[in-house]
């Protein structure tokens, strides 16, 4: 997940990736089903900003074998060690640069990785890459702010800390940028809604897994910013506190146009 050297080198948070709650399972198989992913040796997948290798493990578990580029080395090396011995090959690149052969997948996810990158240039690369007939996805795992109670006590505590707290382009609708390029037709929308447990500890973690404009490990106004927020958090819910939430993943696939 980089797009400039600095701007998201995730080197700090890697280590907190694995408390992140993965891709809703019935999303997976919806969307394997969708682009007719195959058990097959022939059948090529792109994790394409595989960071620590969530998605991708979760695609390896249901029998596809995948190519993981990922360009930050500490997230790159935990994602080798937690697919070892697995259908994967792990490779250094970025959305916009894959370093793939031209004609050489079938599909091309992102899994929270799209806004990351130029989307646009990420989506002519996804073309280049992709065979005839091959499909693009990205997609989000977002928590459910308007209709988890839990949740949305938490936005409130953000928004408290970082009262311009805004998501970005995560949240927004993709389906304008993929159409616009001109290179991909039948954009097809998913989501679907998974409840999630977790204690203070994993909950917290995960939050230090993040980098925005807001709150960043590399700097000390950031850490100061993620403090603040956590503080808040057990102050609110206790330290024991166990959180049973909802998580919605959400994803866009559409079909490369050659």
């Amino acid at each position: 997940m980089l797009k400039k050297t600095n701007a998201w080198d995730y080197s700090d948070q890697a280590r907190y990736y694995e408390y992140r709650p993965n891709y809703a399972g019935r999303a997976i198989d919806e969307l394997c089903a969708y682009v007719h992913a195959r058990k097959a040796p022939a059948y090529s997948t792109l994790d394409v900003g595989a960071g620590t290798g969530n998605l991708t493990i979760t695609l390896l578990d249901r029998g596809l074998q995948c190519v993981a580029i990922e360009p930050n080395k500490a997230m790159r090396d935990i994602g080798i060690e937690r697919t070892n011995g697995m259908s994967v090959r792990w490779t250094k690149g970025t959305g916009e640069h894959t370093g793939a052969k031209p004609n050489s997948a079938h599909w091309f996810v992102m899994g929270s990785s799209f806004n990351t990158t130029d989307r646009r240039e990420t989506l002519k690369e996804a073309h280049r890459v992709l065979k005839k007939g091959g499909y693009f996805t990205c997609m989000w795992n977002h928590r459910d702010v308007n209709n988890d109670t839990e949740q949305n006590k938490i936005q409130k505590i953000i928004q408290t800390v970082v009262p311009n707290y805004n998501p970005g382009v995560r949240r927004e609708g993709q389906a304008d940028v993929i159409l616009e390029s001109k290179l991909f037709n039948d954009v097809y929308f998913t989501e679907h809604p998974q409840k999630v447990s977790r204690t203070m500890d994993q909950y917290i973690n995960a939050w230090r897994s993040v980098k925005n404009t807001y709150w960043d490990l590399n700097t000390s106004k950031g850490r100061t910013t993620l403090a603040s927020i956590e503080n808040k958090i057990i102050k609110t819910f206790g330290a024991n506190f166990i959180f049973h939430m909802v998580y919605v993943t959400r994803a866009w696939t559409a079909r490369v146009e050659k």
